[in-house]
């Protein structure tokens, strides 16, 4: 993989003059995929009006061939940096640019992939962010929409989809019709000898792909994913009274997709892992409905109506992550979205808010777009879904909705700010918001609500280096170890707010996450909830307490030990798949990296998913869950080679492709198996999954060997997807290998200022974090990687993380 080139991002001064300068009317792009598997030749023709004046060109290219404005040539040798000056007169103006292109492997710009599985090749664009101008020369910020028209030559076996809806003219060449006007991050191509299904509804025409080589799983599944998109578009429908309004609508699952989704306006792309090719959880579908439903969210929220500048961001993400939990949860068969919801998305967004890098949810100083991307994080998200969530509660769902149904009609196809939305909310009966907006979305941090028992009261801590005012209505749980669940709902503004307790009683403050807030268990909860989990069946309730417990281990109130005994108590009782998944996880990755003796803290993790197994139902997802928790504690080589040649493994447990991997990461973490079997096994039955998954566990080997091949691929000495080199470096870091990683340690401390020079956008921050020594613990470590993370050199994104992961290496410590 290299580095497609080092470019200036886009800064918001930049942008606002440049949207001052141009108005633009039209793209026609023109791009043949069948001449070669490295480059493409992409030709754009641009229409705009100017007032007058300097300005600059976005394009990315391998070569730049030629650039003429108004028939006039432009000389291309002033190409610098990924920008072309322009000096444009009064008036309007055709640009035409003819550039040859890189095809990507990182997941951005238009990003080729060969499945191992049969060798057929896919391509698929990701505009986002900086990424357009490596497709397309563009004025490549939000608030320059405008219609795109798309020519396309490709070979004569692929089907090519795109924003608009399109036909084959003749064989290899393919016509989008004009798309709507769209932002450049909107921009979307899915081309290659993709397996298609079709349906419609409600007069939409409705579309899924996936690779060749996963369609029959893709056919397994289509009825679901019909059935689920149907169901969204009525209620969206339903609750905002506005059409859908950019023509067929196109699900497109492809390969090594570095983010969920993106919500590209007519052709949404999914990553491909989200088509099932094993059996999963009822938890993971869950997951996939609500990516679904914030992707078509999206078309109303940041489709037809966008941000005019990165930030903003917020009204993207944390509308669709609201929306699209709550549709999923109101009108399919997944009625306890929120309870996945509280699983899997609340620590992220509580941790996030607790680094150094925290921000307020709304205007979180995106400086430029680079620095932007790192801020689509769990504030973003969950942080930004809670509070819209408490917002609604608040002022009332029809004064909720009315609101953003005024801001989708003032801004049709256009730009608008924060202030824009809650002027609309205001509009519509909400009141002066002016303190919400300060407290909950301009004041970044985390309220702890914290139980005082001799005082029977409940505290309001803000953080100290952020106060804010903020009520939180929250439902408190409370009972003793013998007793049952007391739930109030209590109003907490002031410092101290009355509550009485029981002696010895277990308290849960904000049980059903109301509020974004943070609390944990104190050492007399504890010996409660120990007691009390077994017999605790409220599915919300239990994640709340999950939550809590998870968070006291984060902020340093509960302590390891505990944790361990109150996984112990409470895994075997968990009755949601999620759960059992994530609380497994939590114990056998951010537990034991603390706890003393990490080998007594896996075999009493798989004696709790041990008895879980004894009592899930053969064949549950339940089940199944509680056996990757097993499979993941376990360090029997016997047995462990056992179920991987089908022996022993519980009535109900098939070792499909993601078992049988699962068992040969655990071996090859042990120490159990060679480089060689891997390679067998992968050469054995190759696919998408099979790789990464490979890729981990070569990584994973405590061998000189295997260490040096994994941070060959961070220094770029070897080449791998986007996929296998985030695995290959979380596979390289294991708690028990220090004698092999140690070398590696001052080789990250030292080499990391060269990473910019190997990985761009995406891929960059998250191969930072992937090969971060978490494992070191060393307080030498700690005051270095503080040090790179103030290192002004090192790019921001680079420096973010690395300052977050100092952090988290800190708590460990």
């Amino acid at each position: 993989m290299s580095n497609p080139g080092a470019y200036q991002s886009l800064r918001q001064d930049e942008a606002v003059e440049r949207a001052a300068l141009l108005t633009v009317t039209a793209y026609e792009v023109e791009l043949d995929l069948a001449a070669s598997e490295e480059t493409f030749d992409s030709r754009t023709t641009i229409r705009f009006h100017s007032v007058g004046g300097d300005t600059f060109l976005d394009v990315k290219p391998v070569a730049l061939r030629a650039v003429t404005l108004d028939g006039a040539v432009v000389d291309v040798a002033t190409l610098a940096a990924g920008r072309l000056p322009l000096r444009v007169a009064e008036g309007d103006h055709e640009l035409v640019v003819d550039a040859v292109m890189p095809f990507r492997t990182d997941g951005e710009g238009l990003h080729h992939h060969t499945d191992p599985a049969d060798g057929r090749r896919y391509v698929y664009g990701m505009s986002f962010m900086d990424a357009a101008p490596t497709v397309f020369a563009c004025f490549d910020q939000p608030d320059l929409k405008a219609p795109f028209t798309f020519t396309v030559r490709a070979p004569h076996d692929w089907t090519v989809t795109g924003n608009a809806p399109g036909r084959q003219v003749e064989p290899g060449l393919w016509r989008l019709e004009e798309s709507q006007p769209l932002s450049t991050y909107f921009v979307t191509l899915v081309a290659g000898p993709y397996h298609h299904l079709a349906a419609e509804h409600d007069g939409i025409r409705l579309g899924l792909s996936a690779r060749q080589s996963i369609a029959r799983h893709l056919d397994a599944d289509a009825e679901e994913l019909f059935t689920l998109t149907r169901q969204c578009f009525d209620e969206f429908h339903r609750l905002f009274g506005i059409r859908y309004p950019f023509g067929d609508y196109h699900q497109a699952f492809v390969p090594e997709f570095n983010a969920g989704a993106m919500e590209n306006p007519g052709c949404v792309t999914f990553r491909d892992p989200l088509v099932f090719t094993s059996r999963v959880t009822r938890g993971a579908r869950i997951q996939r409905a609500t990516t679904l439903a914030h992707e078509m969210a999206h078309q109303w929220f940041g489709n037809i109506v966008t941000p005019r500048w990165w930030d903003d961001l917020w009204l993207n993400e944390s509308f669709a992550e609201y929306m699209g939990n709550r549709v999923t949860a109101d009108v399919t068969q997944y009625g306890d979205a929120w309870v996945h919801n509280a699983h899997r998305r609340r620590q992220w967004g509580l941790v996030a808010d607790q680094r150094p890098s925290t921000h307020p949810v709304a205007g979180n100083g995106a400086v430029d777009a680079a620095s932007a991307l790192q801020d689509f994080d769990g504030i973003s998200y969950a942080k930004g879904s809670s509070v819209l969530k408490q917002l609604a509660a608040s002022v009332g769902d029809d004064v909720f909705l009315a609101g953003v149904v005024d801001h989708l009609t003032r801004h049709r196809f256009g730009n608008a700010t924060m202030h824009d939305l809650f002027g609309s909310w205001e509009r519509a009966g909400a009141g002066d918001l002016s303190g919400f907006v300060d407290g909950w979305l301009r004041t970044p941090g985390v309220d702890e609500l914290r139980l005082d028992r001799e005082a029977g009261a409940l505290l309001r801590v803000p953080p100290a280096d952020h106060p804010a005012q903020r009520r939180h209505t929250v439902r408190v749980a409370s009972a003793t170890s013998d007793g049952d669940w007391d739930t109030r709902s209590v109003a907490i503004e002031a410092g101290s707010t009355p509550y009485a307790v029981e002696p010895g009683a277990a308290v849960v403050v904000d049980a059903h996450e109301d509020s974004w807030s943070l609390s944990s268990p104190d050492p007399t909860g504890v010996e409660a909830l120990v007691r009390l989990l077994p017999r605790t069946d409220d599915a919300m309730l239990r994640a709340g307490i999950w939550n809590a417990v998870r968070s006291g281990l984060h902020t340093g109130r509960v302590s390891p030990a505990d944790d361990v005994r109150l996984v112990e108590a409470g895994l075997p009782s968990e009755r949601n798949d999620d759960g059992v998944a994530v609380v497994g996880a939590w114990a056998l990755g951010r537990l034991r990296a603390v706890v003393e003796d990490p080998t007594d803290l896996d075999t009493r993790v798989a004696g709790a998913a041990r008895a879980l197994l004894a009592g899930a139902e053969t064949g549950s997802t339940l089940q199944l869950a509680a056996y990757a928790v097993y499979v993941e504690a376990l360090d029997d080589e016997a047995e462990l080679r056992a179920h991987l040649g089908g022996r022993g493994v519980p009535a109900g447990i098939t070792v499909d492709e993601a078992v049988r991997w699962r068992i040969l990461v655990r071996l090859a973490v042990l120490g159990h198996l060679e480089a060689a079997e891997l390679d067998a096994e992968l050469a054995a039955a190759p696919s998408a999954v099979a790789r990464v998954e490979h890729a981990r566990a070569r990584a994973s080997l405590p061998s000189a060997e295997a260490k040096a091949w994994a941070w060959s691929h961070f220094t770029g000495a070897s080449t791998a997807s986007n996929y296998e080199v985030e695995a290959i470096g979380l596979g390289l870091w294991r708690r028990g290998q220090e004698e092999v990683t140690g070398p590696y340690v001052e080789r990250y401390l030292t080499e990391l200022p060269g990473i910019a020079e190997v990985f761009s956008g995406w891929l960059l921050a998250d191969v930072t974090e992937a090969y971060f020594p978490l494992t070191a613990r060393s307080p030498e470590v700690l005051e270095r990687a503080r040090a790179l993370a103030g290192d002004d050199r090192l790019p921001p994104p680079v420096r973010r993380r690395v300052g977050d992961l100092a952090d988290e290496l800190a708590r460990r410590l």
